[in-house]
């Protein structure tokens, strides 16, 4: 059965979307009801700072399918996996820097949220068909960015976090394997590569989500800041196909306790990405700046595993994604934070 087949078969199916509030999580839901299914979409609505993006990503609790809460509510996660045929647990606090400030919210939200995500799936796993993990690529270390061309990681490779955020993934890999290990659960583990397209939004004294970053500041008249000079590397991974290959990984059956990379094979140097802003927006200026703690050199995904179990590779190459982006930007002008158009008016 080919990929868009077995995706249609979720037509019918209820599917619980934790973090549906965000990028990913909205962009499955969004997907999951152009097929067909019943997708349960729980989030909280700051997960941006502001309730108001939850326009941007066209989710609402006002919604049918759409439940505001938190995923470290027992008896609201018990309840809605219970009525679940699969869930998708991409809710976490997922930006890298946020994370090194206030490990304590990383806590709660990446292993106090997730254990109760995972419990719930482990009292309901008579009915539950499999429950897929959202992890990162950010579990395999630091990398070793452009300064080794042909750089990959492989699912095999030894998993050395080096951030707050890349040390809860890796603890939700395990505690997955653990709670739902057993033969009566299924489960999948998908490593996200750099996941980037529109309508991405930037969060204030961030450093993650560089091409929302660029192509805001770009419009803003701000410098493009290169930490570190732009050498790191990363596999950009467009939030269309990130959807594709999750609800796949949902509704294979060889992906059963499998743990895949979900990247396009393809390394590009943030430098490259700026270099692909300014080609749209040539007025653009570079100021390099230092390298932020907890910030990877990057490689790229070796996505061997990914071809083989999942029988699919990515759609989007990051020239065309980063068009997208820059042409929705465009076209939503709205989307840019108000603290950031702030800083732009300082500037001036």
């Amino acid at each position: 059965m080919n990929a868009q087949d077995r995706l249609a078969a979720l037509s019918g199916a209820t599917v619980v979307v934790t973090g549906g509030f965000g990028l990913v999580g909205s962009r499955i839901v969004h997907k999951l009801r152009t097929l067909g299914a019943k997708p349960l979409a729980v989030g909280r609505l700051d997960a941006y700072g502001s309730p108001t993006y939850s326009s941007v990503f066209n989710v609402s609790p006002t919604d049918p399918d759409v439940i505001a809460g938190d995923i470290t509510d027992t008896a609201l996660m018990d309840g809605l996996v219970g009525r679940a045929d699969y869930v998708i647990h991409a809710a976490a606090l997922a930006d890298v820097a946020e994370c090194t400030r206030n490990p304590g919210a990383a806590l709660q939200a990446n292993v106090q949220g997730t254990q109760t995500v995972l419990d719930a799936a482990a009292r309901h796993s008579a009915t539950l068909k499999r429950l897929v993990f959202v992890s990162s690529a950010s579990v395999y270390g630091v990398g070793a960015g452009s300064s080794v061309v042909g750089a990959r990681f492989t699912e095999d490779d030894p998993l050395q976090p080096a951030s707050v955020y890349a040390n809860t993934k890796l603890w939700g890999e395990h505690q997955t394997a653990l709670t739902l290990g057993d033969a009566s659960s299924s489960y999948a583990i998908v490593r996200y590569f750099s996941v980037y397209g529109e309508p991405q939004v930037v969060k204030e004294n961030s450093h993650s989500w560089v091409v929302a970053w660029f192509a805001m500041r770009a419009a803003l008249g701000l410098p493009l800041h290169l930490n570190g000079g732009g050498r790191q590397v990363r596999d950009f991974v467009h939030v269309d196909d990130i959807a594709d290959a999750t609800l796949l990984a949902a509704v294979t059956d060889r992906a059963h306790q499998a743990t895949i990379n979900v990247g396009t094979g393809h390394a590009t140097s943030i430098r490259q990405v700026a270099d692909l802003v300014r080609a749209h927006c040539p007025d653009a200026q570079i100021t390099e700046t230092p390298r932020p703690q907890g910030d990877p050199l990057g490689a790229c995904a070796d996505i061997t595993r990914m071809r083989e179990v999942l029988d699919w590779t990515p759609q989007v190459d990051v020239e065309d994604g980063v068009r997208r982006y820059l042409q929705w930007l465009e076209q939503t002008p709205e989307a840019i934070p108000a603290w950031l158009r702030a800083e732009a008016q300082a500037a001036a």
